[in-house]
């Protein structure tokens, strides 16, 4: 397909939407093609929300869903935040600075990684806790990230637009203490969520020859690839502004891996894991 955006017209099938997204999308066999497979493919960043709420009882199945999804031995450790009050919404912007248009969301809903509870039981249960370790952490923020993926892939379903906010870790103190979360609790991602005002954009990714490995890891031709997806992507989806033009100056070929070399030649959240000590987690 020629454009990044999803067709409009009839209804597009599996095979248009991953020809959006891959050079090498593989061929669809029509059992394949249903919808929600088709929900997934075409799905795209919402930025931009109709000035209508969500409704509650929408939320709460939402909410219910994505804790159905898969969870690390049963453990559990994710809850959501959802911050409806404009105020908070507000201040939530204030501290993802760069993002304003977070604060016109209906909701944000903030997935946060949760050990906690499982300290709590072997305190109720006078039982030690012989794991406090990395894995606690990384479980916890692995269940979270689940949650996260599970609620877009229901939100979406029901005609909403969705778009992570990995900021907010940026301000990882300031939004655990907003949210009042305690020892062992911490926001992995906000998510910012209502009924879209345009039609979401379908980004293309890399060749799936570069991401899907056989066996084995590969990066036989990998930086070609990279170059060839650049050029097709800039011609499809140009960037709006490049990042940091002072430092690096203006580009004419400008694409993917310019924008994410520049944007990680920035130190950020150098101080995440300073932060993840002070919430009570042992990294060793």
């Amino acid at each position: 397909m020629s454009s990044s955006q999803a067709p409009t017209g009839p209804a597009p099938t599996l095979q248009q939407l991953l020809e959006s997204r891959y050079s090498d999308a593989p061929a669809v066999d029509a059992a394949y093609d249903i919808p929600a497979l088709r929900g997934i493919a075409g799905r795209g960043s919402c930025r931009s929300f109709v000035d209508a709420p969500v409704p509650d009882a929408m939320v709460q199945v939402l909410c219910a869903t994505a804790l159905a999804a898969p969870t690390k031995s049963d453990l559990q450790q994710r809850d959501i935040v959802l911050v409806q009050d404009q105020t908070k919404r507000a201040a939530l912007a204030q501290l993802v600075a760069g993002q304003a248009w977070v604060a016109q969301a209906p909701l944000i809903a903030v997935f946060c990684g949760n050990n906690r509870r499982q300290r709590l039981l072997h305190e109720w249960q006078d039982v030690p806790f012989a794991n406090d370790h990395l894995d606690a952490f990384f479980n916890a923020a692995t269940d979270a990230a689940i949650a996260l993926g599970a609620f877009v892939t229901a939100a979406e379903a029901l005609g909403l637009g969705c778009c992570p906010i990995s900021a907010v870790r940026n301000q990882a103190q300031g939004v655990s203490d907003m949210l009042d979360l305690p020892q062992h609790v911490f926001p992995f991602a906000g998510l910012a969520i209502g009924f879209p005002s345009v039609p979401c954009q379908i980004s293309p990714r890399l060749p799936m020859a570069v991401t899907v490995h056989k066996d084995r890891y590969c990066e036989d031709d990998v930086k070609e690839a990279v170059e060839i997806y650049d050029r097709d992507r800039t011609q499809r989806q140009p960037y709006a502004q490049q990042r940091f033009v002072g430092a690096f100056g203006h580009s004419d070929t400008y694409g993917w891996s310019q924008d994410k070399v520049r944007q990680y030649s920035q130190p950020e959240r150098a101080d995440f894991a300073q932060f993840v000590k002070a919430r009570g987690f042992a990294l060793d």
